[in-house]
């Protein structure tokens, strides 16, 4: 998926440390209020509900790495590496479920023993994905990148095979990823759960804090989704299983952390999909734009080249069709730079640089007043930005003017572009035909549709003013 690094937007950063705190005090309310009211408050037995659970969080997680991969094979970081690592070593720990109920006696027991150690590992995997400074990893880990989980899962198993006579058997351990029956059971197992309990909350800090830099749609899901893991680990620890067919709060809290991992998935796939049409639309407005610029452009050029040796038939009717052909060569070059301008260009920057073609073109004076800060979406800056070139070519064409001003700027809760010019002017009230009328029509019409208000001023011999507020 796409990893471009970007500033993240006003208000994301903010956004997700509020989920992140939000879901943490929530699951703290929640763990203690189970605590107060008995660690048997919530919980039912039902092996169908514990496989399901069990798959479902098996599923997420290999999807979420597999996801990251493609990450990893754009950016290169090393980030992304232990991110991939950490969630195949979560995916591997909750698909170990099924070693459970084979009738082998060691299978079964590495059912049991091997999801601990590959969880804990995971969860230091993810938390030094948050904490690390972002860097390239080594090119060699293009290939080599699962190797090293390989030989960490075939030393386990190799540790639990070995050791499997001095180990708990069923009768003694819950399945799976839960801590022992009792506090008498097996130190391992407690360590597990304590290790990855303060990997997940160190990691939802890191990405809270990541989230703010950087305007990445995964990361600022992994902040919450690591809360609820490390709540997740704490209330295995209050309130330890009877049982593997047990379905507790511990797994309800469990399944949410994967259930904002599989919300940050998809998020991240839209916005990969989104980026890939962008990318399309982008390269389809380079191809327009060349063809204008070696087609119409040239052509219309041809023409008005031409129009010269008929000056002497009929000077009045070449000198209209001279001026027409200005025009058309005027919108075919803000058309062509406009097709090979960025979707996200500032407001500001486009009408800076739509009115200055224009008074360079005529030597006309021109004061600009933008405000940076005002925004607009992309047709609203196309409708701002034909409006302000139509109102300043009219001054120059019909006004005669020599000074015009531009200005952008906030008033009160609406926004306001105003073109003011110190032309010849004309009265309003009379109706007006020709381009003249048609672009006045033409200002209004793009002004409403925006929404907004357009409203013109003018006097003869006293200038004209076009104001767009929306």
């Amino acid at each position: 998926m796409s990893n471009a690094v970007t500033r993240a937007r006003p208000g994301t950063g903010g956004r997700t440390s509020a989920v992140t705190m939000l879901i943490a005090a929530v699951g703290v309310v929640v763990t203690v209020a189970l605590f107060a009211a008995g660690q048997r408050a919530w919980e039912y037995r039902s092996p169908a509900s514990h496989l399901v659970l069990e798959t479902v969080d098996a599923c997420v997680a290999v999807l979420v790495s597999y996801l990251v991969y493609g990450r990893f094979r754009r950016s290169g970081s090393r980030q992304d590496l232990l991110l991939l690592q950490g969630f195949a070593l979560l995916g591997l720990a909750n698909a170990c479920l099924a070693l459970t109920l084979a009738q082998t006696e060691w299978v079964a027991l590495l059912g049991l023993w091997l999801p601990p150690p590959l969880r804990v590992l995971g969860a230091l995997l993810i938390a030094a994905a948050a904490l690390l400074p972002r860097r390239s990893a080594r090119s060699a880990w293009r290939r080599w990148l699962l190797a090293p989980l390989l030989g960490v899962v075939l030393v386990i198993v190799l540790v639990v095979l070995f050791q499997r006579e001095n180990l708990p058997g069923s009768e003694q351990v819950a399945g799976g990823f839960r801590p022992p029956i009792s506090s008498h059971g097996h130190p391992a197992l407690l360590i597990t759960q304590v290790v990855s309990l303060l990997a997940f909350a160190a990691a939802a800090v890191a990405f809270m804090v990541e989230a703010r830099k950087r305007d990445d749609v995964l990361m600022r899901w992994l902040g919450p989704a690591c809360a609820l893991g490390a709540l997740a680990r704490a209330n295995y620890l209050i309130f330890p299983a009877s049982g593997p067919d047990w379905v507790y709060s511990g797994d309800v809290l469990r399944t949410g952390c994967y259930f904002l991992l599989l919300v940050g998935a998809g998020r991240e796939i839209s916005r990969y999909w989104g980026a890939q049409a962008e990318a399309a639309v982008a390269e389809d407005r380079r191809r327009v734009a060349r063809e204008m610029h070696d087609g119409v452009l040239q052509e219309l050029g041809y023409i008005r080249s031409e129009l010269a040796a008929f000056a002497s038939v009929d000077e009045e009717r070449v000198g209209r069709i001279v001026a027409s052909s200005d025009r058309a060569l005027d919108e075919a070059r803000q058309m062509l730079v406009a097709l090979g301008r960025a979707g996200d260009e500032p407001l500001a920057d486009a009408l800076e640089r739509a009115v200055e073609q224009i008074a360079e073109r005529y030597g006309v004076a021109l004061a600009l007043e933008l405000d940076a800060s005002i925004t607009a979406d992309t047709e609203q800056r196309h409708a701002l930005v034909r409006v302000a070139r139509e109102a300043v070519l009219n001054a120059v064409r019909h006004g005669r003017a020599e000074r015009i001003r531009v200005r952008l700027a906030q008033e009160g809760k609406s926004r306001l572009l105003e073109v003011t010019d110190d032309g010849t002017g004309f009265d309003p009230a009379r109706r007006t035909s020709g381009r003249q009328g048609f672009g006045l029509t033409s200002m209004r019409e793009r002004a409403e549709a925006l929404p907004g208000v357009f409203r013109l001023e003018s006097t003869p011999g006293d200038g004209t003013t076009v104001q767009v507020r929306w």
